[in-house]
């Protein structure tokens, strides 16, 4: 590349460094490295050149190197002194390395169109590796992006800070209202490396989501004063907390809700009015599940043999309670606490009974 082709190629790589982050001086190196290896592959594998691209000019040079001896015996490898200072136009001792400049302007008109192509592929690669590491560093974590587009499948196209993933309908919260140009938060719940372009899952719907919003809002739990233990969701709708501190003077729920339920409010407000119940979390497996099923009363818990299901004992009162609406709140309970959950309702003593156990 010579003149004008060359200043517009060196300005194309600053535009590239400026706009995607890849250094000008790597595309450089890369591009004179292809050209080396496409000039060895037309002229002999055996030649020993160096292919250099001028850092002002974007002018393609091409020499050959040489080692400064007393008696030639390989012109291709060697060069004497005094041929040396005429390419140098200095003196040169025995043993110096010299680069010879090839006159080779075919390869050169060639090299341009090359030089493109190495460039395209460079730069794809690059923002391969960008994404994947961007997005990897904040893997299970929020991010907060703008909403650039919605397709005709109801994908949302997300932007963050010049990067776009998309958010599929499958990870949308049902509460969520998308509108472009707003800005929405989402939880990074995988990233994984590809033949083509990273694999990133975000989501509105993870319970990582859930998480990350109680550790972003709750000092304490920023801090590892409050634990999470555990979190059951039904995104949109409905999910429990657990929440557990070492420290018995700290009120693990009412940190949690805030003062004037304040902290608790922004979370809900982020889900769109989904409905959170904070549980304090307790060693005993039975005050645990007796504490999740609220705002059922329950009466016992029993953990069985098997040592996966809690029978329940519940008045009949409070058999709709537990359950909940279409069995969420019995479905909450059992994945918060890792436990088959069966509820029973107590049967209502005989009058008979109760004399008899009066007398």
């Amino acid at each position: 590349m010579k003149g004008k082709d060359g200043k517009i190629f060196l300005e194309a790589l600053a535009t590239l460094e400026q706009e995607k982050g890849i250094s000008k001086e790597s595309l450089l190196e890369t591009v004179e490295q292809a050209l080396l290896a496409a000039y060895k592959k037309h002229f002999g594998e055996e030649e020993n050149v160096q292919v250099e691209i001028d850092r002002e000019s974007g002018e393609i040079k091409v020499y050959e190197i040489k080692k400064v001896v007393d008696d030639v015996y390989d012109a291709a490898l060697e060069i004497s002194p005094a041929d040396a200072k005429e390419v140098t136009k200095k003196n040169c001792k025995i043993g110096d390395i010299v680069k010879v400049p090839v006159n080779c302007e075919e390869f050169r008109r060639n090299a341009i169109q090359n030089g493109k192509q190495i460039v395209i592929q460079k730069v794809r690669e690059a923002e391969r590796t960008n994404i994947y590491e961007k997005f990897k560093a904040k893997e299970f974590d929020i991010m907060t992006g703008i909403i650039r587009r919605i397709d005709e499948k109801r994908s949302i196209f997300i932007e963050f800070d010049g990067t776009e993933a998309f958010l599929p309908t499958m990870e949308q919260s049902p509460a969520d209202v998308y509108r472009v140009g707003e800005r929405i938060k989402v939880y990074v719940a995988e990233v994984e490396k590809t033949n083509k372009f990273p694999r990133v899952v975000i989501s509105r719907k993870n319970e990582g989501l859930l998480r990350k919003l109680f550790e972003l809002e709750i000092p304490e739990i920023a801090e590892g004063l409050i634990e999470i233990k555990s979190v059951a969701r039904e995104a949109g709708s409905r999910a429990k907390i657990a929440v557990y501190s070492k420290d018995k003077n700290i009120d693990t729920i009412g940190a949690c809700i805030g003062q004037k339920g304040l902290r608790i409010k922004n979370i809900v407000d982020e889900l769109n009015g989904e409905k959170i119940d904070i549980v304090e979390w307790k060693d005993s497996m039975e005050e645990f599940v007796s504490a999740v099923l609220s705002p059922a009363k329950v009466n016992s818990v029993e953990i069985l043999e098997d040592g996966t299901t809690a029978r329940v004992m519940v008045e009949p009162s409070q058999l709709s309670l537990a359950i909940g609406k279409n069995g969420q709140n019995a479905r909450l309970a059992a994945k918060l606490t890792g436990m088959r959950v069966d509820i029973k309702v107590l049967e209502k003593k005989s009058t008979k009974d109760v004399e008899g156990a009066n007398e």
